[in-house]
Parts: C-alpha cells; sequence; structure tokens
C-alpha cells in the first residue's frame, strides 16, 4: 500500500482505534481526534463493553476471573478475558473517559475481591501483573492507589525487575511480568505525578530491560524465547519486543528523553516483520472467553498491530532523522 491507502485502511476502523491513528500516525489537530474519541462510549467495542458491566460495578461478577469460572474450565478454554480488571484495562487502552463509568472505583472498593485471599480490590494482590493493571486502572478511575505503587518498591528483585512467581521463589526477575509492571507504573505516575522512589524503580526495571536490549538473555546473550516476536493483538499479559518498544515510545516521551540505542536491533526486528504492503500480520489471539473479538485471526493483516508497529517507527526513525515510510499516490 501507499502511505495514503495505508491510511485509509487504518481509518476504517473502531472509534476505538480510529482517533489513535488520527492523532499518533496523522497529527491531526486534538478536535479532529477527540471527536473520534469521543464515539468511543457510543459505538463500536467502547460501547459493548460499557453494556456488559454489571450493576455491582463489576464485569462477568469476578475481579480477575469470571465467577463462574473454575479450574478446570481454565485448563479446558484458557486464561477468560471477561472479568473486571481485563475490562478495565480495555476500555482505557481504548480511550474511554472515566466518566463513561462514573462510580465504578467505588461500587469495586465496596463489591469486589480478589480470588486470591479475597484482598479487596484496590489494595492490589501478590501478583505483580495483576498490580500494574491494577495501578494504571485506579490511577485513571481516580481510586486511592498509591500502596501499589509503594508495592513495587519493596518487591523489586534485585536484579532490577519483577516476576509474577516471586511467591513461588522465583528471584530472577521476568520480561513478562516487568513490561506489565512498568506500563502501570508510568500509568500512574503520568496521572499522579510520581514519586521520586518510585520513578528510580522505574528506571531500574528499564534499564534491566535496555541491558538485554528487549530480547537477550544477560547471561549468553542468547534470544529469551521465540515469543519477543510473536506480536498478538489483544496484547494481554504476554510480552514482545513490539510492545517493549510501544512501553518505550510512551516513557521517553513522558520523560522528554531520547531513545535508548540499544533498542535498534529490536526495532529492527519489527521492521523485519512488516510486509511487502506495510501491514503486519496477527501472529494469533489468546485463547480463552472473550465478549467480543476486536481484531483479525491468526495470518491476517492486522489493523492494531499495524498501527502500534508503524507508531514505534514513526518515532524511532523521526529521533534518527530516518524516512521509511511508503511512498504517496
Amino acid at each position: 500500500m501507499t502511505a495514503s491507502s495505508l491510511l485509509s485502511w487504518l481509518l476504517d476502523s473502531d472509534p476505538a482505534l480510529r482517533w489513535q491513528v488520527e492523532r499518533d500516525l496523522m497529527h491531526e489537530p486534538e478536535h479532529v481526534w477527540g471527536a473520534t474519541r469521543e464515539r468511543v462510549v457510543t459505538e463500536g467495542f467502547g460501547a459493548r463493553l460499557l453494556a456488559a458491566q454489571d450493576l455491582d460495578g463489576q464485569w462477568a461478577g469476578g475481579a480477575y476471573f469470571p465467577s463462574d469460572f473454575s479450574e478446570d474450565l481454565f485448563h479446558q478454554e484458557g486464561q477468560p478475558w471477561t472479568a473486571t480488571t481485563w475490562s478495565l484495562n480495555a476500555l482505557r487502552e481504548w480511550g474511554a473517559p472515566p466518566s463513561a463509568i462514573a462510580g465504578t472505583a467505588d461500587k469495586l472498593a465496596a463489591n469486589s475481591r480478589w480470588e486470591y485471599d479475597d484482598l479487596p480490590y484496590w489494595g492490589g494482590e501478590v501478583d505483580a501483573c495483576i498490580n500494574g493493571y491494577t495501578l494504571a486502572n485506579g490511577a485513571w478511575l481516580g481510586a486511592e492507589v498509591t500502596g501499589i505503587a509503594e508495592w513495587f518498591v519493596t518487591h523489586q528483585l534485585p536484579d532490577g525487575g519483577w516476576n509474577c512467581e516471586w511467591v513461588e521463589g522465583s528471584t530472577r526477575s521476568s520480561f513478562h511480568s516487568t513490561l506489565n509492571s512498568l506500563f502501570g507504573i508510568l500509568d500512574w505516575e503520568l496521572i499522579t505525578g510520581g514519586t521520586d522512589e518510585i520513578r528510580a524503580a522505574r528506571r531500574t526495571a528499564e534499564e534491566y530491560l535496555l541491558e538485554r536490549e528487549l530480547f537477550r538473555k544477560r547471561g549468553t546473550g542468547e534470544t529469551v524465547g521465540d515469543w519477543v516476536t510473536e506480536f498478538r493483538f489483544p496484547f494481554r499479559w504476554s510480552y514482545s519486543v513490539l510492545r517493549a518498544a510501544g512501553y518505550f515510545r510512551a516513557a521517553c516521551l513522558a520523560d522528554e528523553s531520547a531513545p535508548d540505542p540499544r533498542m535498534g536491533q529490536a526495532i529492527e526486528m519489527i521492521r523485519a516483520a512488516e510486509q511487502p504492503d506495510g501491514t503486519w500480520l496477527q501472529a494469533g489471539r489468546h485463547p480463552g472467553r472473550v465478549w467480543f473479538e476486536v481484531d483479525v485471526p491468526a495470518g491476517e493483516p492486522s489493523k492494531w498491530l499495524t498501527f502500534h508497529a508503524r507508531r514505534v517507527l514513526d518515532w524511532w526513525d523521526g529521533v534518527h532523522g530516518e524516512d521509511r515510510t511508503p511512498p504517496e499516490d
């Protein structure tokens, strides 16, 4: 595709994606993308998910899992994506304003408990990824979640990151857990202003990924797994160099800093996955219950992945003075 036809293809999408294309790829003025963003809560994915909310503020009757889910179903179906935390993640990432679910923070404080030890929702859990999501969602909805932010300081592992299996005795950080934690901390900082202590923890964890060039084992230099270049949308909990690069783009913009050159090879891995027509292919959806599908099946060109990849490359190439966009019509 040419640049204009690729943009036309991306614009022919749900408002949850379209407004981000307008803002981040087309650089339209705020009144343009803002008007599209307002449609997220009245039509398409956002409206459908809002309509599924329970009267008690939850989705599917549970905090992380649906109320009717069991260990047997987990082994049969995989991780479900319909409960409260995943639904809040989606609405926040799609750009829905907190006013669209006014009162939800208070309802969850009163009615929602974690499946682990019946802990209160806004107090967080023991899982680093869950706490990252809850920190971001709490900041977005105006809940008091400073305690979760401080949890990340006291539970940061000696190598600089986090691992959701620390309660099982793990002492080495996980790429997945560290990235999910970083997203939550950054979102909380952007809304609250953060603290020096928590900002220092964030930068230590960023260094954990950067010294591994976003995809290597520190000791051997080998790739940590094939999953680093398996680009799936929705991203859910999983790590990839695309999702990691998207985080560092957001962090650099927030910190008004230049991208670290150690990201260079990961950026080229993203670029190498671009198809001749300028799109990126869906590697496959994560199995498990969903309210509805928001992207294409495996092997098809994904508008969401194409947007995320194009945004990262535009940012990186813009900083480095490179222009690799397709020609105009």
